[in-house]
């Protein structure tokens, strides 16, 4: 079992983690809960200069859990997907482009699937400004509300789509480009995420569309307000990256998304998934 060293980033949100030896990691190893136990904690972690090699990033990510295969096929390893805006790396790139708004990753899938349980993401290639990571603190959004805040948002639920994201990633999209987004289901989900550990978050994001029952306008302005208050500059950890540096987060409580870079740029990122089992109620 690698000896992990962890250090907090933020009050809120982040820690780096040092004395981790992918080499020496074999199924079973106690490391894999060692690290989720430091994601509960930290919501992110922070590898610099791992280097991981993307066979050894689908066997780390085993240990955390069952990765996810369902967008194999963009990278020759299984349980890889490259982040990429160039068509020729990633042929999804223009969806990506959403990415660049906060969100949880899994509030729209297709079916019935559990939002992913962690998000593994390391840097091949790193854009020439901007490109960071930011992630914000879910669990910490809520646990800043009033009472009255928390008594009067435990019932409301909101409709969460992939034409809510994408709308706004492409404001000028056409009717054919929009009747796509919308051959894909939408989701209702409770805003306030009570999860089995008894913790409570906030289920917000570029997918979040309305809250149900409520006057749109009126719906629509609540979310982006709570959006706003749970990131916050002094709420935020942004993550520069440099190449061979590997990024893990808590999909289930930390919001994430990418900082701006130029559309031209050859950044590159390595992402695995690790299914989640606990729906959002």
């Amino acid at each position: 079992m690698s000896l992990l060293t962890i250090t907090k980033l933020t009050a809120s949100v982040g820690a780096e983690v040092t004395g981790l030896d992918p080499g020496r990691l074999g199924p079973g190893d106690p490391t894999g809960q060692a690290v989720l136990d430091a994601l509960e904690d930290n919501g992110v972690l922070v590898f610099r200069g791992l280097r991981l090699a993307p066979e050894a990033q689908v066997d780390f990510c085993r240990l955390l859990g069952e990765v996810d295969h369902s967008a194999d096929g963009h990278h020759p390893v299984a349980g890889i997907y490259p982040i990429s805006l160039n068509p020729a790396k990633n042929s999804s790139a223009e969806i990506l482009k959403a990415t660049f708004d906060w969100h949880i990753d899994g509030c729209t899938p297709l079916d019935d699937e559990c939002p992913q349980k962690a998000t593994v993401l390391s840097a091949v290639r790193v854009a020439e400004w901007g490109g960071e990571t930011e992630f914000a603190n879910s669990y910490a959004a809520y646990d800043e509300l009033t009472d009255e805040e928390k008594e009067r948002f435990g019932s409301l639920r909101v409709v969460h789509s992939l034409e809510a994201s994408q709308r706004r990633a492409h404001p000028d999209a056409g009717p054919e480009q929009v009747a796509r987004w919308r051959s894909r289901r939408t989701h209702e989900h409770p805003l306030v995420w009570t999860h089995r550990s008894g913790r409570k978050s906030l289920v917000l994001g570029a997918s979040a569309d309305y809250v149900v029952g409520m006057d749109l306008d009126e719906g629509r302005a609540l979310l982006q307000d709570l959006l706003e208050r749970a990131t916050g500059p002094d709420k935020v950890y942004s993550h520069e990256w440099s190449v061979g540096d590997t990024v893990i987060w808590d999909n289930r409580g930390v919001l994430h998304r990418a900082a701006p870079y130029d559309p031209a740029s050859q950044r590159e990122m390595l992402r695995t998934t690790v299914l989640g089992d606990e729906p959002i109620r």
